[in-house]
């Protein structure tokens, strides 16, 4: 095992964790990492003459962080530098060379060349969606109308406090709108199972 930096040092020295260590410590568990590499081993080059790649497990959990945490090529780069529970995950250290923006970005082109992608991202997706532990990139959003009357032909002879002139598209209402939000692809894998889908909502008057 190689020397550790002076920075990875200090950093496994301290006591609070941040939500996004409790974040990767989860993904560590659950992700199924010998079935992955063994989809993408075939692939990889291995050394030989030229420079030594770097490790496949280092650039398949870099590649996975990339996407959970929608960093491009670049801030990836610099987020290995600068965040190091990032490095932890990743299985590196800066007393090594650290994964430019041109190799994470030839690991995915190897990824995509090979029809490799899904193959990764369906079993993970598909696991961490049924233990609730990822949202997944693209939504799908709509907004309602929650009708109220306008008529002051009541009781109090006002109109309900709760309810104002609400817009939506180019049509104008009395009552509330509610924008319903829910994530595209959970949608999907959730209907297809059959499961309730999560659904957030926000309300404007």
């Amino acid at each position: 095992m190689s020397q550790i930096s002076f920075s990875d040092a200090e950093y496994a020295r301290k006591r609070k964790e941040t939500r996004r260590e409790v974040f990767l410590q989860e993904m560590e568990l659950v992700v199924p990492w010998k079935v992955l590499l063994k989809i993408i081993e075939p692939h990889y080059p291995v050394a030989g003459r030229g420079r030594r790649p770097y490790s496949l497990d280092s650039m398949l959990r870099v590649h996975l962080m990339q996407n959970w945490f929608a960093l491009s090529d670049p801030a990836m780069e610099e987020a290995l530098y600068e965040i190091a529970s990032l490095r932890s995950f990743a299985r590196l250290n800066l007393n090594e060379l650290i994964p430019d923006e041109t190799t994470i970005l030839n690991f995915r082109h190897l990824l995509e060349a090979n029809d490799l992608a899904d193959d990764i991202f369906r079993p993970v997706n598909a696991l961490l969606a049924c233990k609730g532990l990822l949202l997944k990139q693209g939504s799908i959003v709509d907004a309602t109308i929650i009708a109220a009357p306008s008529s002051t032909k009541n009781a109090e002879g006002e109109r309900d406090p709760d309810m104002h002139q609400t817009k939506k598209g180019e049509q104008w209402f009395f009552g509330m709108k509610a924008h319903i939000g829910v994530d595209a692809l959970t949608a999907a894998w959730c209907t297809r199972s059959r499961r309730p889908q999560p659904t957030s909502r926000t309300w404007s008057k």
